[in-house]
This record gives C-alpha cells, sequence and structure tokens, in this order.
C-alpha cells in the first residue's frame, strides 16, 4: 500500500493542477464584510457558465469552457472532455444543451477574496415532479475583481434535501467559518475531506449515517471479487487551493458543505491475465498496462453537518450527493 501512495502522489502532482485561492485573502485593502455577489450578477455568472458548458459539450473541446470550471468539477470536466474528445474527434453527435432555470441564489457576505456565492436551478436532465425530480447545486467562486465566476462544485439532490439556509436581514447568507472549526458542528467542517478519507480507509472517526456513498462503499470494495486479479484502493484529501471546502450554515444550526476528494484504484492481474482498459480509461492512460491499471478519480461530495446536540441517528453527517470523475489512469 506505500508503493500505492507513492504512485498515487506521483498521478496526483501530474494530473491535478491547483491553483492557490484558499482563505480570505485580502485585496486592495478589502477588509468590510460584503456580500459575494449581486442577483444579477449571480444570474450572468449562471448564464456565461451555461453558454461555455454546452458549447464545450458540443464540440467536445475543454478550453471552450475552462475559464468557467475550477476545482474539482474542474478537474471532471476538463478531463472527461479530453477523453471524449479523443474518442469521438468529430465532437458530440448527440448533445443536448443543457438548461438551468428557476435559479434562486444564496449570496453570503464575507471579508476579502475569494468570494461565493451558490446557485440553486432546475436542470432539463431530470422529470419535473415525482421521486425524480432534481435540483443542480452550484458553487460559483471568484479569486479577484477581476477574476471570471467559475464553478466550482455541482452536486445533484432532492428538493426535500436542501435545507433552509440562515440569512441575515438583509437576506444574505451566512458563511459557515473559513477555519471550519465551528464549535457548535458535529463535525469540523473544514476537515470533512481527511474525515472522509480515513472513514473510507480504516472505517473511522464513525461520524458518516450509513449510506451507499459511506458503508455500502466500504463494503462495496471488501466484497470486490474477480478471478485472478486483486485490489488494492487509497483515499487522499483534497482539500486546498480552489478544491477547499464550501459551506453555508442552516436555519436550524446545522450546515451544507461542499468537499472535494481523491480516490485511487489499483487493480493486479495474475500471470497470464491483464486488467480490461475501457475507452475512456485509454484515452487518459499513461503507460503500458501489462499486469496493473491504477485509475486516478477526483470526487466531490454534498453533505449535510448537524448540531452537536443532535441525537445519535440524527448527529450524523449526510451524504447526499456525491459527483466522481475518472482524471487519469497509469499503466505498468
Amino acid at each position: 500500500m506505500r508503493r500505492l501512495g507513492r504512485l498515487a502522489a506521483g498521478l496526483a502532482t501530474a494530473t491535478v493542477v491547483v491553483v492557490t485561492a484558499n482563505g480570505c485573502v485580502t485585496v486592495h485593502g478589502e477588509l468590510e464584510v460584503v456580500p459575494g455577489a449581486t442577483e444579477s450578477e449571480a444570474a450572468k455568472a449562471l448564464e456565461d457558465f451555461t453558454v461555455a458548458y454546452n458549447k464545450a459539450d458540443k464540440a467536445y473541446d475543454p478550453e471552450l469552457d475552462a475559464d468557467r470550471v475550477t476545482g474539482s468539477l474542474g478537474a471532471i470536466n476538463q478531463a472527461g472532455l479530453v477523453a471524449r474528445r479523443k474518442n469521438s474527434p468529430e465532437g458530440n453527435t448527440a448533445h443536448k444543451p443543457l438548461e438551468l432555470t428557476d435559479a434562486s441564489y444564496v449570496i453570503p457576505r464575507k471579508a476579502g477574496w475569494p468570494r461565493w456565492f451558490l446557485a440553486d436551478t432546475d436542470s432539463n436532465r431530470d422529470q419535473d415532479d415525482g421521486k425524480l425530480d432534481t435540483r443542480w447545486l452550484l458553487t460559483f467562486v471568484r479569486t479577484g475583481p477581476d477574476a471570471p465566476w467559475k464553478v466550482s462544485y455541482l452536486a445533484v439532490a432532492s428538493p426535500s434535501e436542501i435545507p433552509k439556509f440562515r440569512k441575515d436581514a438583509d437576506g444574505w447568507a451566512q458563511p459557515v467559518p473559513s477555519a471550519g472549526t465551528d464549535a457548535a458542528l458535529a463535525t469540523p467542517p473544514g476537515e470533512l475531506s481527511s474525515t472522509y478519507t480515513d472513514y473510507l480507509r480504516d472505517g473511522a472517526p464513525d461520524v458518516f449515517a450509513p449510506g451507499s456513498m459511506t458503508s455500502g462503499w466500504r463494503d462495496a470494495r471488501k466484497n470486490t471479487r474477480r478471478a485472478g486479479f486483486s485490489y488494492q484502493y487509497d483515499d487522499q484529501a483534497l482539500d486546498s487551493g480552489t478544491f477547499a471546502p464550501l459551506g453555508l450554515t442552516t436555519e436550524d444550526g446545522g450546515a451544507l458543505v461542499f468537499f472535494s476528494s481523491k480516490h485511487f484504484e489499483r487493480q493486479t492481474a495474475a500471470e497470464g491475465l491483464r486488467p480490461t482498459v475501457t475507452a475512456d480509461v485509454r484515452a487518459l492512460l499513461t503507460g503500458e498496462v501489462k499486469s496493473t491499471l491504477t485509475k486516478e478519480r477526483v470526487s466531490s461530495q454534498l453533505v449535510y453537518v448537524p448540531t452537536k446536540g443532535a441525537g445519535e441517528a440524527e448527529g450524523k453527517v449526510r451524504v447526499l450527493n456525491r459527483l466522481p470523475g475518472l482524471v487519469a489512469a497509469q499503466g505498468s
């Protein structure tokens, strides 16, 4: 596993570029606590993102939306477009334009940069009633007064899963403290990436509610079987720069938090066998797959963090959505 960790570190260096934009950095002496954006600015940012996303998806060209995505969504989006362009150089013949409507904006007040806001939207990728109805939540981040708004996180959740947010008298939201150590919360939001990856690796700390993205995922890994093959996993925190967590305080004192993580899966074949390489994996592959194949994925999670005073069941972090994406692969 130590060898896998070294390989993971090397892959991460080669494939995920972290642009430093962490914490409340003051620019031009800006120390005043102000709203991250106006509603009209937020609406224009959503429009610009949607236009760029559709152009990139239609052409399978990562350059067409590179200046509108960042963080975990940027890593997933850009790698996905690179892979699809290699496999379909003619572009996306089945392109269906993404539409994001019925938007509402949750805009926190904070000092300095980066500034950010949440867009709660209805997409044309779901069914608009019943159990299949969903909302698309996108976090927009701006690192300076002349920088463009970029989407760092995307999560899909049912309307009933989205809590009401705590707001001041002027309607501005309250961000989770940048240090992420609010003493009122059951788990420090700023440490969620390392807490989650520690849990996946070791089963502790046991702060997550059971589900397909927590206990179910651990069980699935343990029970993965294929004759002639062995599997190893390595999970790493991804929580600095543009991958930093973003959170909003909810009316009940809890927090809705977006955070990132990184996951490696190594498949090793017995003599005479070889791991299967799909077209998407081959498009992002370095090296030659002889007996091993290591896949690297970046993942973003949307979670609800309760207060410390909640009961045993209610006091656990609930993972509401997980969006993973393959960003690299290595053969040997």
